[in-house]
């Protein structure tokens, strides 16, 4: 989503670097080209005006103007100044901390993606151990229910059972009791929109709010809308007093805008983020880690977290253990490759490493990572055991074999070969180092 700001960041930070010395007319030209830079961005024009005025503020002091590295400190001021500008420091946790089962009550436009949001929400508090019950109270929009109904389906995840022309109130109190007779210590409730804000609907909602008392009023905005999103934010604050934001399609190629200014116009903390379409997308929101993507610098700590909910620490030890005792095989480059697929694509995991979006611009017009994996796995799967475990048993024939068998050309199994060959021959330089430098190596990789 913000690889148009990101390059755009990354030229004005450039004409910096290229001075020896700051001076303050230097900064002043490189903040009016941030200003435009977020203008075209589609950030609202008032935070803009704050958020460069915060920058310039700190960038003229003498502390950086004699710095040996004038350009670097400008660079760290507008990165902690976009980190506080969406929120860093302020308390963005869901607040589940009540009595069972809690609400919480998700509302914004039709089209925002409001009940996907909901299937993903379920499943992201099903992982931190919690046991949610989807609640469909949108009685308006056609098989809004039955979506619903669907997705929890699909996730194993319960919907209670309501039906088009009830009361939308009494659909969400009757959910409540069914969970507290249940077992359930969360609610999401799937709440009605409208392709525009009216009194109706804001009614109903209030109703909602009123009964059920949700510890989260959560607002599910569409980063591609940019400051209509912010509008339409405000607007739902205003009558609901929402308690954050969640904002979702953020892996679009939207402009940024959005995320940039919600927080600010609302005050109000960006709390999760969509980050694709499958179920699991959904993440907890950093402002800092944000920030960092934003200017290019990536986001080592995610990468780092994808990794440790993708291998839990008793297969990590089995991994080890295999390595040491059959080496670097094809059969575990195999077991490698589909733990990094549970983590992500891998384009979206290359942009979370420092400079690797400029490798990855290097290589347009080459076949995509995703489908380069799905290639090399079907390889590797048209291999027999023994194959796998031993690749010199590769033969002419038996090359032309896997080619066949996996859709592929002799030239694209002699490549893996050469590859893994190469990648072989790294991994026994580690295990020489010994058990400390092979857990070391371990720690060290992405799976």
């Amino acid at each position: 989503m913000f690889d148009n700001l990101t390059e755009k960041f990354e030229a004005v930070f450039k004409k910096l670097r290229g001075h020896g010395r700051l001076t303050e007319e230097n900064i002043q030209e490189a903040l009016r080209e941030v200003r435009l830079v977020l203008l075209e961005a589609d950030v609202n024009f008032r935070v803009v005006k704050d958020f460069v005025a915060a920058v310039r503020e700190r960038a003229i002091g003498q502390d950086v103007l004699k710095s040996l590295t004038p350009a670097q400190q400008v660079i760290k001021i507008v990165r902690e100044e976009l980190a506080r500008l969406m929120g860093e420091g302020e308390e963005n946790d869901l607040d589940l901390a009540a009595r069972p089962p809690v609400p919480v009550m998700l509302c914004g436009l039709q089209g925002a993606g409001k009940t996907t949001t909901c299937g993903k929400l379920a499943l992201y508090l099903r992982r931190q151990k919690r046991n949610p019950l989807l609640v469909p109270a949108d009685i308006y929009r056609p098989a809004a229910i039955e979506q619903l109904k669907t997705v929890g389906r699909q996730l194993g995840i319960e919907v209670f059972d309501s039906q088009p022309g009830e009361d939308p109130v009494r659909i969400c109190e009757q959910a409540r009791e069914y969970a507290a007779l249940n077992g359930f210590d969360t609610l999401i409730l799937d709440t009605a929109g409208r392709l525009h804000i009216d009194e109706e609907l804001m009614g109903e909602l209030v109703r909602i709010r009123d009964s059920l008392e949700p510890r989260e009023i959560l607002f599910v905005a569409d980063a591609m809308t940019g400051q209509d999103a912010v509008t339409v934010a405000d607007s739902f604050n205003q009558q609901l007093d929402v308690t954050g934001v969640i904002l979702t399609k953020l892996d679009g190629d939207a402009r940024g805008g959005a995320a940039l200014s919600i927080r600010a116009v609302t005050g109000k903390p960006i709390k999760l983020v969509g980050l694709g379409e499958k179920m699991d997308a959904l993440e907890r929101f950093h402002p800092d880690r944000m920030a960092q993507r934003i200017l290019g610098m990536g986001d080592v700590l995610t990468l780092i977290e994808k990794a440790q909910a993708a291998v839990e620490a008793e297969d990590a030890a089995k991994m080890e253990e295999q390595l040491r005792k059959e080496g670097f095989t094809l059969e575990t480059f195999r077991d490698q490759l589909q733990t990094i697929k549970k983590m992500g694509s891998l384009e979206s995991l290359l942009k979370l490493i420092p400079g690797a979006g400029k490798a990855m611009k290097q290589m347009q017009g080459m076949q995509l990572p995703d489908k380069e994996l799905k290639k090399i796995e079907a390889i590797i799967n048209s291999m027999t055991r023994q194959e796998r475990r031993n690749h010199r048993l590769l033969n002419g024939s038996r090359r032309l074999r896997i080619a066949r068998g996996s859709g592929t050309t002799v030239q694209d199994v002699n490549q893996l070969i050469k590859r893994f060959t190469e990648a072989q021959k790294m991994m026994k330089k580690m295990q020489k180092l010994g058990p400390k430098g092979l857990k070391g190596m371990m720690r060290g990789m992405p799976f």
